[in-house]
């Protein structure tokens, strides 16, 4: 490879250094909320036959209870909810499903403490799933259950698998509603709505089912993860951010509505529909069913700090003696690529699989997780899964990379020449130029060639990092001894020798952790370093210097990234370092590494006494 080639090689890769370093020390502002930042006015349609969007009546209903202190609004009983995944109970207290917890997940990792996924109003950010019915018509908010709605049990105290529950409340004015909630093995709800229309009067009313969430979360990640309101509308996946983002639209750029609120987005969908929250590894999403037509809405009360997805039906008008019967479900918990794939293909919620966030390369990622998550399944341990998908992508590769390493040696047999080249050509660059494309041209040489296989690298490495960040399998998965969490970073550190001082490591996110390298990162730093070795230092000062300093670079630089990343990019260099050693002795040239070692630390020794 030519100077101007390994020029533009590092100029890529380390802008695309500085890039990333810049977005991860030096993140994006949040914009400051303006307090007095008005509110739309919600418009009363109750008088007129239309229905009352939850932006009138009804969102004034659902702000004052999530605005509200546990003593202001007394809980009424609970339903227990109980599976071999799930613990967590349902209030009497609007029906809603506000509490679950998630057996299978632990907050942190040397803790017993199991992750909460749904609380309560009057607990610390309020998150919970409601279903009720927007009134039309001659109807008010007080004829329709909402979110004070005390219920009764019809049937069932524990709700558990094969062990539904029914909820009954009569507005004592004819309309008698019941609502039944099963659930299954895993983390998905069924919930059907009734009501029976006992009056002499028709009724007009909507099911309108709501996910809550009251407060912006404040352990946001910083990088590629999307978290915030998910919407599947047909064949159109959109993402709404709580944070800022270059590519995602952020819940304060929505428009206002006068109907449902000061920051909403409304979308009619047809069929395969769905809408709901989503963080880094947990989701709760509603699901109607794959035929049904609904409203999706998500909103943002600014005022108030309440995001709201909804799921609003048709508008249905019951005849005196008549009945309806709406069913539809609800996912909440973790997203396991087998479950998720599963409620897709058999229980038929379109693109559900689509609620990871795979990023831009998903046309890589995608495929990189299966043959993970499958030789997991064989191994049983994701760290060696990743040493073994490592080889799988290295050998998918290697022609590519054989062609890559031979185009190298052979720029090498013609450096020779290129030397000639220069001398006869002095300062004409353009003869320069010309001769050496000839050069090329005779003795078939693509000196781009090289490039490629560091081209591909790039999309794999930042899929792969994608997957490590964003799925719950590598969560907290352990490989070997001290790396017991693969999306985390090595938690060994050089200030106290590996655990061998008495004291800690550095916290994450302090001045001293971005220097407290761990095994891993060092190990790194010295296969990038010895790869270079396989190859003389380029003869040009500035270049050389470059290139000494540039495994130490990425040594700190990816010292704070997930393990397995780490130890997927050491493989790599150790795989790439024997395939280019093996191909360069098959052209007759014996790389001097040991040779090339010695000499440069020879320079570094002549310069430090200098």
């Amino acid at each position: 490879m030519d100077d101007q080639n390994k020029n533009l090689i590092l100029a890529v890769v380390l802008s695309g250094a500085v890039l990333l370093g810049w977005q991860i020390f030096f993140p994006a502002p949040q914009p400051v909320v303006d307090p007095n930042a008005p509110v739309a006015t919600a418009v009363d349609q109750g008088g007129t036959g239309a229905l009352t969007p939850p932006g009138a009546d009804a969102a004034t209903e659902l702000t004052s209870v999530s605005n509200a202190t546990a003593e202001q609004v007394p809980d009424t009983a609970r339903i227990t909810i109980e599976t071999p995944r799930l613990k967590g109970s349902i209030s009497l207290a609007g029906g809603r499903i506000d509490d679950l917890s998630l057996k299978d997940y632990r907050v942190e990792l040397d803790s017993d403490e199991i992750v909460t996924l749904l609380r309560p109003v009057g607990s610390e950010s309020p998150y919970y799933a409601l279903y009720g019915w927007a009134p039309g018509g001659a109807l008010d908010s007080s004829d329709v259950p909402g979110a004070n709605t005390t219920w009764s049990v019809e049937s069932g105290d524990v709700l558990s698998l094969d062990a539904p529950v029914t909820l009954a409340w009569d507005n004592g004015k004819g309309l008698v509603f019941h609502r039944n909630i099963a659930i299954d093995e895993n983390y998905m709800f069924t919930v059907t709505q009734s009501v029976q229309n006992n009056s002499a009067a028709p009724a007009r009313m909507a099911a309108n089912n709501e996910v809550v969430k009251i407060g912006k979360p404040e352990d946001l990640t910083r990088l590629l993860v999307h978290e915030g309101a998910i919407r599947q509308s047909g064949k159109e996946l959109k993402e709404i951010s709580f944070k800022s983002s270059m590519l995602k639209t952020k819940f304060t750029e929505l428009d206002a509505d006068p109907r449902w609120g000061q920051h909403a987005e409304i979308v009619d969908v047809e069929k395969d529909g769905w809408v709901g929250f989503t963080d880094h590894y947990w989701m709760t999403v509603l699901i109607p069913n794959s035929s049904d037509a609904f409203t999706s809405v998500v909103s943002y009360q600014e005022s108030a700090d309440v995001y709201r997805t909804v799921a609003r039906y048709p508008t249905i008008e019951l005849a005196p003696g008549q009945s309806v019967e709406i069913t539809s479900r609800l996912f909440s918990g973790a997203k396991e690529w087998e479950t998720i794939r599963n409620y897709e293909t058999e229980d038929g919620v379109y693109k559900f699989s689509d609620s990871t966030d795979w990023g831009l390369f998903f046309f890589f990622t995608k495929p990189i997780f299966r043959i993970l998550h499958a030789l997991n399944g064989l191994i049983g341990n994701m760290g060696w899964s990743i040493v073994l998908l490592t080889l799988i992508l290295k050998g998918i590769m290697f022609p590519l990379a054989y062609k890559s390493y031979v185009s190298m040696a052979r720029m090498k047999e013609l450096q020779p020449e290129m030397e000639k080249l220069k001398a006869s050509a002095g300062e004409d660059k353009e003869k320069l130029q010309r001769g050496m494309m000839e050069l090329y041209k005779t003795n078939k040489v693509n000196p781009a060639s090289g490039c490629l296989p560091l081209i591909l690298q790039i999309p794999v490495f930042f899929s792969l990092y994608k997957v490590i960040i964003v799925t719950t399998e590598l969560r907290q998965a352990p490989w070997i001894g001290w790396i017991k969490d693969l999306s985390a970073p090595d938690p060994s550190s050089i200030l106290n020798l590996f655990g061998l001082l008495p004291f800690a490591a550095p916290e994450a996110g302090t001045t001293f952790a971005i220097i407290s390298l761990g095994i891993l990162p060092i190990i790194l730093g010295i296969s990038m370093w010895l790869q270079q070795k396989l190859n003389p230092a380029p003869t040009d000062a500035s270049q050389a210097m470059i290139m000494a300093w540039m495994p130490w670079v990425f040594m700190f630089m990816l010292g704070n990234f997930a393990s397995g990343l780490v130890l997927y990019w050491i493989c790599n260099n150790t795989i790439t370092f024997i395939q280019q050693y093996l191909i360069m002795r098959s052209h007759g040239h014996k790389p001097d590494v040991l040779g090339n070692v010695l000499r440069s630390l020879r320079l570094k020794k002549k310069e430090g006494a200098s």
